[in-house]
């Protein structure tokens, strides 16, 4: 409805393509809501599950419906892997004349992403600690609101304030955006998309189009808050900012982040990329973009040395903070990963000693440390198949490994033929709906999607 309202103010002809689909969207939730009045209203984990994977599947569905009653992408397979992808906030996309694309599709696009955005911080702060995945534990005591253990009362006013954050941060980003170069229709757009860190623009050259030190500053910035933890934020607008720099994974995140931004600031000021400036502008940009899995681009990584295109594949598989709208495998689960492995040399010296690894000060039960590893070699496992699938559909290995990591980790361009000034559009439909399959993989923390293909989980 809110699209309609776009193309009735430009006065665009696809008003009731977004009328006709709102009303069948809203035919089969009466519908289902009908349906459903006497179910029982307990919720097991294994409900959970369903219920999480079947619902961003329909959105997803549904989300189609604008892009094909208005014409803008008639073909149902590209419209189902545009909407995944807008509501996964992984930002790949098919398109090849963005600005040829009406109003109230350009803003239903950023629209699915930003949505998707606030839908996958619920679903992490609330959802995935009560059912226990991907080590999600380690950050529920930090919410302000629920814990594992007791979603009800608390869960609805915690919902609340993560969307007064959410609310505040991308009014906030629409104003800057606004008192720069953007129009206000653009400033919206990109708002909508740095906040989810979706990379959905409103330009086919994506950032790049404003040759603006302003706009790439205020955009990284936000990408940067976008990729925090919700909950460290909702702590630094109460001026608690101990807490902020007490928290180990975002002392981790902001070291990560100048330390990639210096090596390639440094490799490109070398390499003649530029002054100062703007080596370190288009190096703090892209390092931001890629780890927070937004995938906005003001530049052609794949034209850069290959040392520096290889550390922003490297980015590929870090991954916002836990508990942000960044995709990938999380910081926390690196930071884990790389203490385990130190902890596990001195386990080794010292044989007898108990030697916990503590995160936050916290010593981590072996579970979580567990789950945490097993997560990560998941994920190296469906990553490795899933380059050999795109090879065996006839993608070079360079192509096939830019498509798996950006989809999977929800980035959105990689490298090969989908790099930053390319898309997915030449990618053969069966390619597609792999990498959809991917993209929900990835922004459902595996477990949450891989549960429903084992036997096991549909016995009574």
């Amino acid at each position: 409805m809110l699209s309609a309202i776009i193309s009735l103010i430009y006065q665009e002809g696809d008003f009731l393509a977004f009328l006709l689909s709102g009303g069948i969207t809203s035919a089969f939730g009466g519908l289902a809501y009908i349906y459903t009045r006497g179910a029982k209203l307990e919720v097991t984990k294994r409900d959970g599950y369903v219920i999480v994977t079947s619902g961003w599947l329909a959105f997803s569905f549904f989300g189609t419906l604008p892009f094909l009653f208005s014409g803008a992408i008639p073909n149902f397979t590209n419209a189902f892997f545009e909407t995944i992808s807008g509501f996964t906030t992984t930002g790949a996309s098919i398109l090849n004349d963005i600005e040829s694309l009406s109003h109230g599709v350009l803003f239903w696009r950023s629209l699915t992403q930003w949505l998707g955005g606030m839908g996958i911080i619920v679903l992490t702060l609330l959802v995935l600690p009560f059912l226990g995945i991907g080590g999600m534990q380690l950050f529920a005591a930090e919410v302000p609101g629920p814990t594992p253990d007791k979603l009800h009362p608390r869960v609805k006013e915690t919902a609340k304030r993560l969307w007064s954050i959410y609310l505040i941060f991308t009014g906030a980003e629409i104003l800057l955006l606004w008192i720069g170069p953007m129009n206000l229709f653009d400033a919206t757009c990109h708002a909508f998309t740095t906040m989810a860190t979706g990379g959905y623009s409103t330009k086919q050259a994506s950032i790049a189009y404003w040759d603006s030190p302003y706009v790439h500053y205020v955009i990284t910035f936000f990408m940067f808050l976008a990729g925090m933890n919700f909950t460290l934020s909702y702590f630094a607008m109460h001026f608690r900012f101990d807490r902020v720099w007490k928290n180990e994974e975002f002392r981790f995140y902001l070291s990560f982040t100048i330390i990639f931004t210096v090596l390639i600031a440094t490799g490109l000021y070398f390499s003649g990329g530029g002054g100062v400036e703007r080596s370190l502008r288009d190096s703090l940009f892209q390092v931001v973009s890629i780890m927070t899995t937004t995938g906005y681009a003001t530049a052609d990584y794949l034209l850069w040395a290959p040392a520096l295109t290889t550390l922003i594949l490297v980015l590929m598989f870090f991954g916002g903070s836990a508990g942000s709208t960044g995709g990938g495998p999380k910081i926390m689960r690196i930071v884990i990963l790389i203490k385990n492995s130190t902890q596990e040399l001195k386990r080794l010296i010292h044989p007898n000693a108990v030697i916990p690894v503590r995160f936050n000060r916290t010593a981590v039960s072996g579970e979580v440390v567990t789950n945490v590893l097993a997560f990560l070699a998941f994920y190296a496992v469906i990553a490795l198949i899933s380059i050999v699938v795109m090879s065996g559909l006839g993608y070079d290995l360079e192509t096939s490994l830019g498509a798996v990591a950006a989809t999977l980790g929800n980035i959105g361009p990689g490298i090969g033929d989908v790099g930053p000034v390319s898309n997915y559009h030449d990618i053969a439909p069966v390619g597609k709906w792999f990498l959809s399959f991917l993209m929900l993989v990835g922004r459902l923390e595996l477990f949450t999607v891989i549960l429903l293909f084992s036997p096991a989980f549909w016995k009574k």
